[in-house]
């Protein structure tokens, strides 16, 4: 069936590209993920805090080798992206990425996780202020969401820093291993400008 509209963003927006290293700040930098970054990855799936709010786990190495190996064909077919934020001996801090992207809307959701050691010291916050940028600014994206269990203190609060506007609650939305959880959405468009506050 034929759209009734343009797509926001054309096919090829991603698949014709590399995936970029994105600058962060003077710390922290984005670059795609390794097949050598498969034991920092599966050790972060073994914290508690990371399992709690996930549906799926990493039982070995090889399955943390497989999770890595994804990012490029989903890169390819323009449905997510994920990068490693490190600090300046490349060594992976936490994840962030863009999930269940629709250029025909511009439109994609943030996620995002900080291993134990990196903790504190606003990585997860600045990552998604850098995919934010350069969605908006470099691709043209209109909207980005970020959605998480409202148990979800922590994700909340680098939500509300990111300028990401909370919109509303999701009933029973997802189910983690300890049952069925509400959804807290929060949203930014591009025309929002910038809003970060470190």
């Amino acid at each position: 069936m034929p759209l009734l509209v343009d797509p926001a963003l054309p096919p090829g927006t991603l698949s014709n590209l590399e995936q970029p290293h994105l600058r962060v700040d003077e710390e922290l930098r984005l670059r795609p993920w390794r097949a050598s970054d498969a034991p920092m990855v599966q050790a972060a799936f073994e914290c508690p805090s990371i399992q709690r709010w996930h549906v799926r786990r990493l039982d070995s190495l090889d399955e943390s080798v497989e999770w890595i190996a994804q990012w490029e064909p989903r890169w390819t077919a323009e449905e997510a992206v994920s990068w490693a934020v490190v600090a300046s001996d490349d060594e992976p801090l936490g994840q962030v990425g863009l999930r269940s992207i629709s250029l025909v809307e511009g439109d994609a959701g943030l996620s995002y996780w900080v291993a134990p050691a990196a903790r504190g010291r606003g990585v997860a916050a600045r990552a998604v202020e850098a995919v934010r940028e350069w969605a908006f600014d470099e691709l043209g994206f209109n909207r980005l969401g970020i959605q998480h269990s409202i148990a979800n203190e922590a994700s909340c609060r680098i939500a509300g820093k990111t300028g990401f506007v909370l919109e509303g609650t999701l009933r029973q939305a997802i189910r983690h291993a300890d049952g069925w959880h509400d959804w807290h959405l929060h949203g930014r468009v591009r025309s929002d400008g910038a809003r970060f506050t470190s």
